[in-house]
């Protein structure tokens, strides 16, 4: 069978399709991925056969992609939420397609649009837990697939010591050196230098628009969040999708930050299960940030809360078990 993944062109929409994509093609399947070039490495790396639909950069229009389905024949399309226009096109080549998720079911007025509203009774490959979607979104057809955190890294990676570790992550969009600026300065008056360590990843931020920082506050563009989430006693960020399930998946309590699109929505659900904190806009200072930190970092309920939705998300299908179905979507149909 050939199947046909597409996404917007960033890591917070390509890499969730990421494990599905690459179980379909160890399931025998043949796999081409449309995306915009910024995302071609990885996808490249993984076999998974990248293109760049007409002139598209970071959106896919229907007609960007009409071509392509022509050309590929596909079996199945699998489009994420952010690329209606593939799923539009799908529908109108009467190709089988099916809608993938990056976290909770968002919110409207942040930008997309509601995926029912573009073509409606197609399945959805759900990966946020039950618990904290959207409990209308639940009735929808949906399809459990478990959140693997993709990483780009080879490197193993291992704790060592007793010190405590907190990761910074702003995203790729919202980032800005006064917030990274006031954050870190929160964060770093926690611990003495040989007590904890700060890992930050300034995204889109120039390193050195950040300063000087203290030796145990580590800044790099980008970690590898996949192998460094497990490491670590916290998380502070910006409430993105994938941040958010990556640090529930490895059962880490979380201070979020929210500051656009569905961050609010994911800081609501990371609360009310009881695995984290937040701060709004107007709430935010260094000593703020201490605060809350601490208060997770003391109270083990937020931890146990997290472990809860940890030991959900891994009795949910895995990428494998979600592979061996896709061709049910397409009898089905």
């Amino acid at each position: 069978m050939r199947v046909l993944f597409a996404s917007l062109a960033s890591v917070g929409h390509t890499y969730p399709l990421i494990p599905l994509a690459i179980a379909a093609r160890g399931a025998g399947h043949e796999v081409h991925f449309a995306a915009g070039e910024h995302v071609h490495v990885p996808l490249a790396a993984n076999g998974l056969r990248p293109f760049r639909p007409a002139d598209s950069f970071y959106e896919i229009y229907a007609e960007d992609i009409e071509a392509d389905l022509a050309r590929l024949k596909p079996d199945l399309v699998v489009h994420e939420w952010g690329v209606p226009g593939v799923a539009v096109a799908a529908h109108r080549a009467g190709i089988p397609g099916a809608w993938h998720g990056f976290g909770r079911m968002f919110p409207d007025g942040i930008g997309l649009e509601s995926p029912e509203k573009v073509v409606s009774g197609l399945p959805h490959i759900d990966i946020c837990p039950p618990s904290l979607q959207e409990k209308g979104f639940l009735a929808e057809q949906r399809i459990e697939l478990r959140p693997v955190p993709f990483s780009t890294s080879a490197e193993p990676s291992e704790r060592k010591g007793q010190a405590t570790f907190v990761y910074l992550t702003l995203g790729t969009v919202f980032g800005t050196p006064e917030l990274l600026r006031t954050v870190i300065k929160g964060l770093e008056s926690l611990f003495a230098p040989t007590a904890g360590a700060v890992l930050v990843a300034a995204g889109p931020v120039p390193l050195e628009q950040i300063g000087e920082v203290p030796s145990n506050v580590k800044v790099r563009a980008w970690w590898p969040q996949a192998d460094v989430l497990p490491l670590m006693d916290v998380v502070v960020h910006h409430g993105g999708s994938g941040t958010t399930l990556n640090a529930l998946s490895a059962g880490i309590p979380q201070l979020v930050l929210p500051q656009g699109a569905d961050h609010f929505a994911n800081a609501e659900a990371v609360c009310a299960a009881g695995a984290g904190l937040r701060l709004l806009a107007g709430e935010l200072s260094a000593d703020a940030v201490a605060d809350q930190v601490r208060a997770l970092l003391r109270d083990s309920s937020h931890r146990d809360a997290a472990r809860v939705v940890a030991d959900e998300i891994a009795r949910m299908p895995s990428p494998d078990e979600v592979a061996r179905r896709l061709p049910d979507l397409v009898e089905q149909r």
